[in-house]
């Protein structure tokens, strides 16, 4: 199994993610969807942030909230949006809102002999916007994170 992240500019606005993961598309759909165990593997430890609170209802036309804290920030910062489409086990897509330069995300789960081909699109308004947030490092955290998102699908697989 190929366990290598990539990471790659797509277009001007385009950022994809690309992942094959050792679990069936129902359970890596159910570890990108189900609160307790997002707030298990979607903070990068390196970034060394907290989650604090996350709040999904996972149905199109739903919302999510994340609440993370950070030793640097005074106040907590959330991430927030509303889910565009929702097609269990196979698709998501999400608008993030924190800021108007924010990403639509959209997340395909392609499930082939037990493993599961996890993409992730995140397209930007503006050529800037993705310059912006490459620049920052927001972006650069793919591969850890998918990294704690193996380790809770050898949990789920388990039970």
């Amino acid at each position: 199994m190929n366990n290598r992240t990539t990471v790659e500019r797509t277009s001007d606005r385009e950022l994809v993610a690309t992942r094959t993961v050792d679990a069936p598309a129902r359970l890596v759909f159910e570890a990108w969807t189900t609160a307790e165990l997002i707030m298990r593997w979607w903070a990068p430890e390196s970034f060394g942030i907290t989650f604090l609170s996350c709040e999904t209802d996972v149905r199109t036309g739903g919302t999510y909230r994340y609440v993370f804290a950070h030793p640097d920030l005074a106040e907590p910062m959330a991430f927030f949006g509303r889910y565009i489409e929702v097609e269990p086990p196979s698709r998501l897509v999400w608008t993030n809102e924190e800021g108007e330069d924010g990403a639509v995300t959209s997340v395909t789960f392609e499930e082939k002999d037990g493993q599961t081909l996890v993409i992730v699109h995140d397209l930007y308004p503006s050529k800037a916007a993705l310059d912006d947030a490459i620049a920052s490092g927001s972006t650069g955290a793919w591969p850890e994170q998918f990294d704690a998102l193996d380790e809770i699908l050898t949990t789920l697989r388990t039970r």
